[in-house]
C-alpha cells in the first residue's frame, strides 16, 4: 500500500516542523554554491588574470553578466517555481552548476569561460535565493525573517571555504579545482533538493507550524488550511498591485545599492588587497573569509531583530555601515584597520540580506511572492552589475581601486533613504485602480 506524500513528510520528521527541515535545506545549498564558486571568484580572478592576462575588466564583467542573466532569469524563475516546484527546480539548477563548473575547468578563451561561467550562474540561480527563500515565505509567517537568516547562514559558512579554495587554487590549479568543485556541487546538493516542499497546506500543515483547524470530513487538509488568510496561499497582493505600489520600487532601488558593494567586494576586494595592500594571496582570502563568517553574526541577529523591529529601519542603518566599511577600505592598508572594516561590512551585509526577501513577504504577502520577488530581482540586477564592472573599469583606467570604491560607498549610501521612504500599503489601496499591466 503507497503511502501519501503527505503521511510519509509526517512519519519521517512528526517531531520537527518540516518547515525546519527545508531551512537545513536552503542552509546546505547556499553554502555549497557560495563557497566552491560565489564568494571564492576572487580567489580565480587572481590565477586566471595570470595566466591569461585577461584585464580586470574582461573578469569582473564575466561576473556582471552572470548578475544580468540572473536579473532576467528571475521572472522566469518565478514562473518555473510555481509550476515544477522547487525541488524539481533545485534539483535542474544543480545539475547545470555543476556542469558549468566542469566546463570552466576546459576553458581557454574569454567565449569559453563566459560561456562555462553563465552555465554555472544559471545553475546556482535555479538552486539558490530566490527558489529558497520562495519556499520558506510559503512555510513561515511570524518566524519568516529568523528562517530566511538562518538558511543564509550557509552563504555565511561558505566563507569558511574560502581559504580552502584558495589553497586548491595554488596547490592544484585552478582548473583541477574547478572540475572537482563541480563533482561536490552534486554530490552534496542534489540529496539536498530532496529537502524542498512547495507549501505547508498541501502537507497538512499551517505556516510556523501552528496548529491545523478543525475541517470538513468532506475536504481534504489543504482546502481546510488554505482558506480565509489573507497571508495565505491565495493571500496578498497580485504582480499587478505590488507594481502600482512605491514600496515595491524602493525596495527594488535599495537592495540594487546595498549589491553595488556587495558584489564589488566579493570580485575585487582579494585583488584590491594584494595589489594596493600588499596582502599575500591566502591572508586576503583570509580578510574575505573573515568577513563572510562574520556576517553569520549579523544574519542571526537580522532573523532575531527582524522578526520584532522595523526591518526596513534595520535596513536603512546597514546600508550607512556598508558606506563607511568601503570608504575605509579603498584606503586603508594596516591589516588590523582592514580586519575592522571587513568585519563592520560582513556583519552590515548579514544583517541586511535577509531582511531584503522577508520585507517584501511583508509587504506583498504570498500570493505571487515568487514573481514579485523574480521582477524585482531584474531591477536589484543593475546594482549586482554596475558595482563590479564599475570597480574594475576604474582600476584598469586609474591604475587601482581607491577612486571606484569611493564613488560606489557614496552610492550605497543613499540606499538608506530609500528604505527610510519605502512604506507598506494594502490590497485594498490598489484594487480599486485599472491593471497596470494592461494600460496602453
Amino acid at each position: 500500500m503507497r503511502i501519501p506524500a503527505a503521511t510519509s513528510v509526517r512519519m519521517r520528521f512528526s517531531r520537527v516542523y518540516y518547515g525546519w527541515w527545508i531551512v537545513l535545506g536552503g542552509f546546505i545549498l547556499q553554502g555549497v554554491t557560495g563557497g566552491v564558486f560565489g564568494q571564492a571568484f576572487g580567489a580565480y580572478f587572481v590565477h586566471l588574470q595570470a595566466e591569461f592576462g585577461w584585464s580586470r575588466t574582461v573578469l569582473s564583467g564575466a561576473f556582471s553578466l552572470g548578475q544580468i542573466e540572473g536579473g532576467i532569469m528571475g521572472p522566469v524563475q518565478g514562473w518555473l517555481l510555481d509550476r515544477l516546484g522547487p525541488r524539481t527546480l533545485v534539483r535542474i539548477g544543480i545539475a547545470f552548476f555543476a556542469l558549468g563548473l566542469v566546463l570552466l575547468s576546459w576553458s581557454g578563451s574569454v567565449p569559453t569561460f563566459y560561456g562555462a561561467f553563465l552555465i554555472a550562474t544559471v545553475g546556482a540561480g535555479l538552486a539558490g535565493y530566490l527558489t529558497i527563500n520562495t519556499t520558506l515565505v510559503n512555510w513561515f509567517v511570524r518566524r519568516r525573517a529568523t528562517a530566511m537568516a538562518l538558511a543564509a547562514t550557509g552563504w555565511g559558512v561558505a566563507g569558511l571555504l574560502i581559504p580552502g579554495v584558495a589553497w586548491a587554487l595554488e596547490t592544484f590549479g585552478w582548473r583541477e579545482t574547478a572540475r572537482y568543485s563541480g563533482l561536490l556541487v552534486f554530490a552534496v546538493g542534489i540529496p539536498a533538493a530532496q529537502l524542498m516542499r512547495r507549501t505547508p497546506e498541501e502537507h497538512g500543515y499551517r505556516p510556523d507550524g501552528d496548529p491545523v483547524p478543525a475541517r470538513d470530513p468532506i475536504r481534504p487538509p489543504s482546502q481546510a488550511v488554505a482558506g480565509g488568510d489573507i497571508w495565505g496561499p491565495s493571500g496578498g497582493f497580485t504582480l499587478d498591485q505590488a507594481l502600482r505600489t512605491q514600496a515595491f520600487w524602493l525596495l527594488a532601488a535599495g537592495h540594487g545599492s546595498a549589491l553595488l558593494v556587495v558584489s564589488a567586494v566579493i570580485v575585487h576586494l582579494i585583488p584590491h588587497l594584494v595589489q594596493q595592500a600588499g596582502l599575500s594571496l591566502p591572508t586576503a582570502a583570509a580578510v574575505l573569509s573573515l568577513l563572510t563568517i562574520l556576517s553569520i553574526v549579523g544574519q542571526l541577529l537580522g532573523g532575531f531583530i527582524g522578526d520584532r523591529m522595523d526591518k526596513r529601519r534595520i535596513a536603512a542603518v546597514c546600508m550607512v555601515c556598508h558606506m563607511l566599511a568601503l570608504l575605509g577600505l579603498a584606503v586603508a592598508t594596516a591589516l588590523p584597520v582592514i580586519i575592522g572594516l571587513a568585519a563592520l561590512h560582513g556583519i552590515a551585509w548579514g544583517l541586511r540580506g535577509p531582511l531584503m526577501a522577508a520585507i517584501r513577504a511583508d509587504y506583498f504577502g504570498r500570493r505571487a511572492f515568487g514573481v514579485i520577488m523574480g521582477l524585482s530581482s531584474l531591477f536589484v540586477t543593475i546594482g549586482a552589475v554596475a558595482g563590479p564592472l564599475f570597480a574594475g573599469f576604474m582600476a584598469d583606467l586609474l591604475g587601482d581601486y581607491r577612486i571606484g570604491f569611493i564613488v560606489l560607498s557614496v552610492l550605497a549610501g543613499l540606499g538608506s533613504v530609500f528604505f527610510l521612504a519605502a512604506r507598506r500599503s494594502t490590497v485594498e489601496q490598489q484594487g480599486n485602480r485599472a491593471p497596470l499591466l494592461t494600460r496602453s
